[in-house]
């Protein structure tokens, strides 16, 4: 979680700053433009575990999210900027989350925990499933997945669900945001987080630290329900 709260500082928003630093030790080699006003970018750090990848997001109001995934996709840390909250695994996963067991029969289930200093536990169950529709965005073919989640508290109260659809790249053993309907005890909004852009690098872009699309447009309702959801990695 060090490394996690060091990115957030050398990300801040600075006169004139242009790329996202990243610390020493860490390698980027991808950055996703994505169609709802926010970069991402995704690199691997020395020290890490063998699979690791790490994950910053940037909106027009700066970092919005830090995270790091292992070589299933399992949420080993979470920082939210937004929510002002930070999460880790929780040991011992009733049914961990496996992006291999999604490649190999199409579908996983999963039912975990996160721990967090300031919200306390919090359970993830869920399930994601291939729906066998291959796209190309940007020169890159990714395999669409439906999938359902609820989030509930340490007393087992709904804190929000979302359904939709996403989007896996088997190369990167990663998921990429798409659309989704998230429900909150305040109320509904719609996301389109599909991702627009792939650089890499040497390309004009690369670790730009400004979001291109999906810009500019007036704050709604939605808007700051969405600022209270969690940030899926």
């Amino acid at each position: 979680m060090r490394l996690a709260l060091a990115l957030v500082c050398l990300a801040a928003p600075a006169s004139g700053q242009s790329l996202f630093a990243l610390p020493e030790g860490c390698n980027a080699y991808l950055t996703v433009q994505s169609a709802s006003c926010q970069v991402e970018h995704y690199f691997t750090c020395q020290g890490d575990p063998a699979g690791h990848q790490r994950r910053v997001s940037i909106d027009d109001g700066g970092v919005s999210y830090v995270g790091e995934i292992d070589a299933e996709t399992q949420w080993i840390n979470s920082v939210h900027l937004r929510a002002g909250h930070s999460e880790r695994l929780a040991p011992d996963a009733t049914d961990p989350a496996s992006i291999s067991d999604l490649i190999a029969t199409g579908v996983d289930t999963y039912d975990f925990e996160t721990l967090s200093d300031e919200i306390g536990t919090t359970r993830y169950v869920g399930q994601d499933s291939l729906t066998g529709r291959q796209v190309i965005i940007d020169g890159v073919t990714l395999d669409e997945t439906a999938y359902q989640i609820t989030a509930y508290d340490g007393a087992g109260d709904v804190l929000w669900e979302s359904q939709g659809n996403e989007f896996i790249s088997r190369d990167w053993r990663m998921f990429l945001s798409g659309t989704s309907t998230v429900t909150t005890p305040n109320g509904t909004f719609e996301t389109d987080d599909r991702p627009v852009e792939f650089i890499f690098p040497g390309d004009p872009g690369f670790l730009s630290a400004q979001p291109k699309h999906g810009c500019g447009v007036a704050i709604s309702s939605a808007d700051i329900l969405k600022e209270h959801a969690n940030d899926n990695l």
